[in-house]
């Protein structure tokens, strides 16, 4: 008898595949990395084909750790980075170029160009969404304008376009032989192409960017049979899409308004689930698709997307050689009392929410001979949590919603320097679930909802148990001038880029 889920969490540094029972407890996990390509500063950039490699290898040896096999399982979810942009030829099967990742920030001219005499709120009112370089719309434009050949195959109908999600899918359910060319709102509604209100490719937004609508794929909802799996996947139904952070919504069991979760992983995302209500935001957040259930009206949310968050640490690794591994980064932060006065605003990518300031670059401030590497490693975990102060002051702002405490998750979670911290800044307990990798866990539950293995959301807000609470215990003054110290360097990387 069937009785396990699985997921495919496609993300931007590695892919992991996992396998979970009715309790939404892991049965088998399986992960890998795969190449960062970084062409030039600002560039960021995957290779189509790699990143469909490690998908089927994870899930093959997710399988074999839990001694199953795929057709045992009832169904299949997938949740993937947003945003991240892939070209492909639907006759071959093959990338016509690497794909463009959501931290990329080479369209900055054309989103100037876009917002001329207009600003960067010109297509909010339609899409939720401010221009920037984070959207995967503009990028489509840009990969038109500079691959040789691209536009050429867009006007034969060869070329196909999409996120992740729309390349893992297509190759999944039969590629080149039949495979399903679609999204899921959720997706769809990170585009600048998608038209919130709709939930429908917007014709003016398509023509504004320069995008063939045969490229695109079709919306669907997020939760529904999509199609049957073929290779090591072959038999299982594909039954459930959605964005990263909307699966964490997801798995986090937030399905009421006024709900929210913070995922701490490459970039950070604070989503709040508003309901049927789409809240415009004045407050630099995102109006977004929390998720669709076939046959039921959408669900919205407010988001607030911090570009680099794990990914600093990385950098302290990879780029630095200050550590030898991630995990390493809390001992070394714990070697000192506190930050030594340091400050690192880590804006390599510009800066998201609630700033969208794509001319700002990264900065460290306060630095004197007394400084560090405790007081490298301490301030770069320290401006996660500031960079999540930012957006939840933004979102009670537009919401009117004071949130009680905060649900997290990701894999900066099991840092427990930063979750204390994370609370003292916030002044708002932080709550850590039993299952920390709730990205998969949410496209497993939709996957399971859409095939009647779980019989509602009642069943799957039972489900969340938690796991760890930290509750605040830094003096109101001492949290203040922090915080004050905190915006004096986030003034500090702005205007950097001319």
């Amino acid at each position: 008898m069937k009785r396990a889920i699985g997921a495919i969490d496609q993300g931007t540094t590695s892919t992991r595949f996992m396998i979970f029972d009715g309790h939404g407890r892991v049965v088998a996990s399986a992960q890998r990395e795969f190449s960062q390509i970084l062409p030039r500063p600002g560039w960021v950039e995957h290779d189509p084909v790699e990143i469909l490699n490690t998908v089927e290898a994870v899930a093959a040896q997710a399988l074999a750790e839990a001694g199953m096999t795929a057709r045992e399982l009832v169904a299949v979810g997938i949740t993937n980075q947003r945003e991240t942009t892939v070209v492909w030829d639907r006759t071959t099967g093959l990338p016509l170029s690497n794909a463009i990742v959501w931290q990329d920030t080479r369209t900055d001219a054309l989103c100037e160009t876009l917002a001329e005499g207009h600003g960067i709120d010109r297509f909010r009112s339609r899409t939720g969404l401010p221009l920037a370089t984070y959207f995967s719309g503009p990028k489509a434009a840009w990969l038109l304008g500079n691959v040789d050949g691209l536009a050429a195959a867009a006007a034969s109908g060869r070329a196909l376009a999409g996120t992740v999600d729309s390349w893992v899918v297509w190759n999944l359910t039969g590629g080149v032989h039949g495979g399903r060319h679609v999204t899921d709102v959720t997706n769809a509604s990170r585009t600048l192409l998608m038209d919130i209100h709709t939930l429908e490719w917007s014709d003016e937004l398509l023509q504004e960017m320069g995008v063939p609508r045969s490229m695109v794929a079709e919306i669907v909802p997020s939760v529904g049979r999509i199609g049957e799996g073929m290779g090591v996947l072959d038999g299982v139904p594909v039954s459930a899409i959605l964005g990263d952070q909307h699966a964490a919504l997801f798995g986090q069991a937030c399905y009421e308004p006024g709900e929210a979760k913070n995922t701490y992983g490459t970039g950070c995302f604070m989503v709040m689930n508003t309901g049927a209500r789409m809240v415009p935001s004045t407050h630099g957040l995102l109006t977004t698709v929390a998720y669709q259930i076939a046959g039921e009206d959408p669900v919205y949310a407010l988001e607030g997307s911090v570009a680099v968050t794990g990914a600093l640490v990385q950098w302290l690794r990879d780029n630095l050689g200050l550590i030898s591994t991630s995990e390493e980064v809390e001992a070394l932060a714990q070697e000192v009392e506190d930050n030594g006065d340091v400050y690192f605003v880590p804006a390599f990518s510009g800066l998201f929410a609630p700033h969208w300031r794509s001319d700002a670059r990264g900065v460290i401030t306060g630095l004197t001979r007394f400084a560090r590497r405790g007081h490298l490693a301490r301030a770069a975990l320290e401006a996660t949590a500031y960079q999540t102060r930012e957006v939840l002051e933004a979102m009670r702002a537009d919401s009117g919603v004071a949130l009680t405490e905060l649900k997290v998750d990701g894999g900066m979670v099991v840092n427990e320097l930063l979750m204390q911290f994370q609370a003292d800044v916030l002044d708002v307990p932080v709550v850590r679930p039993r299952v920390n990798e709730t990205t998969a866990l949410g496209a497993a539950y939709g996957a399971g909802l859409a095939e009647g293995f779980w019989d509602g959301t009642d069943v799957l807000r039972e489900n969340w148990r938690e796991e760890r609470r930290w509750t605040p215990s830094m003096p109101l003054d001492e949290r203040e001038h922090r915080y004050r110290r905190w915006q004096m360097a986030v003034e500090r990387s702005l205007g950097w880029v001319v």
